[in-house]
């Protein structure tokens, strides 16, 4: 069976789905550090508490801008692979009236 996996699920599918559960790993461990991070600060004499949030602060920033970049590459791998024309989900229902002006 060219272009399937074990289960049937097309090639694409599968290797999107293996992405995905690879960025909720990663996001699991990064919120395992942060935990971390906020326990530390939170036991942190009142010297040290900013520099301890400022770090913090940063490396939420860093994440945050890492998960755009990441989701943006995901969203245009996944219109790369949808079918368009007639019978397509080029209008998918959950995007029913999404492109209306409002009154």
């Amino acid at each position: 069976m060219k272009g399937k996996t074990m289960e049937g699920k097309p090639m694409e599918q599968s290797k999107m789905m293996d992405r995905c559960q690879a960025m909720m790993t990663e996001m699991k461990a990064q919120d395992a550090e942060l935990a971390t991070q906020i326990a530390a600060m939170n036991s942190a004499t009142p010297e040290a508490k900013v520099d301890l949030m400022a770090a913090i602060i940063t490396k939420m920033a860093q994440q945050r801008t890492a998960m755009n970049t990441r989701m943006a590459e995901m969203h245009m791998d996944m219109m790369q692979h949808m079918p368009m024309g007639k019978g397509s989900m080029s209008h998918p229902p959950m995007m029913k009236g999404m492109d209306k002006k409002p009154e």
